[in-house]
């Protein structure tokens, strides 16, 4: 494996949400409190940045094209020529959308948070393309990183302030059985975004780490990945081949930001990610 590169240098304020999109050949990335959709062509260089009109936590590819979106009010459609509609609205004050992720079956988990990060003030949800919502965790502080196992049988999930990257078992009819799988020691950071890859192992970006960290799907420590931005934020697999892990940082609360903290890096060959479900809506 190969040290990281600069694919953007940026200076994003809460860079998020790496994403790739196989029908585009691109990476979506976020600067959430920037208010801005990036994506990234690795081939030929290529980016894009579109201004959000809120603060928005993730984006992820539908299957019919264009993007679902998390954003503070809730979860929107943006299509391909550039429409936007709500699936879902539900504004609530001193609250916004935080990371999310797509489920096997399609749907959309979608995580909040409290601006002041109050205990209990934040949620995760299921939505489905009609817009039926769920909320399956009513009670998170910053929901965060969220994944599948290869066989779609185990969901990972973050709380940050916990510091556990938590194991549910996953099948139609929701989740159960939390446990930890694993918890960040003090002084390594605060777990953020994660992957998990095709060997069924969990990649986890830290806070305040300045590292991504690789655990194998019984927890143990089997892969640490320095890098030169102490806010890792989250990180997933891109490139045709799904080879090259992308990560993305942050600037926020930092007195004197790294002059990387804020781009999007990617460590080449970091190992074989797996295909990511479009939303089905």
């Amino acid at each position: 494996m190969t040290a990281y590169e600069v694919a953007v240098r940026a200076e994003a304020t809460l860079g998020e949400g790496p994403t790739w999109d196989p029908a585009t050949g691109r990476l979506v990335w976020l600067d959430i409190l920037g208010m801005r959709l990036h994506t990234y062509d690795p081939v030929s260089g290529r980016r894009t940045v579109r201004t959000t009109h809120q603060h928005i936590g993730a984006a992820k590819p539908r299957a019919g094209g264009g993007l679902v979106l998390n954003l503070r009010d809730g979860v929107g459609l943006l299509d391909a020529d550039g429409g936007f509609r709500w699936l879902h609205h539900e504004p609530v004050p001193g609250r916004r959308a935080n990371d999310a992720a797509v489920a096997p079956d399609g749907s959309l988990w979608a995580g909040t948070m409290r601006y002041d990060e109050a205990p209990g003030g934040g949620t995760l949800s299921r939505l489905t393309g009609d817009g039926a919502v769920a909320t399956v965790l009513p009670d998170a502080t910053v929901s965060n990183g969220t994944g599948w196992s290869p066989d779609g049988r185990l969901m990972y999930y973050v709380d940050t302030p916990t510091r556990r990257v938590d194991v549910f078992d996953f099948d139609a009819d929701g989740i159960r059985g939390r446990r930890p799988l694993v918890e960040i020691e003090e002084g390594a950071g605060f777990p953020d975004g994660l992957t998990v890859d095709a060997d069924g192992c969990v990649w986890v970006a830290l806070w305040d780490g300045g590292a991504v960290r690789r655990y194998t799907p019984d927890g143990e420590l089997d892969r640490i990945v320095t890098l030169p931005a102490p806010r890792t934020t989250a990180c997933a697999f891109g490139g045709a081949a799904l080879t090259d892990l992308y990560v993305t940082t942050a600037r926020t609360g930092l007195p004197s930001p790294d002059p990387l903290s804020g781009s999007l890096l990617v460590i080449p060959d970091a190992g074989r990610g797996l295909p990511q479900p479009a939303f089905k809506g």
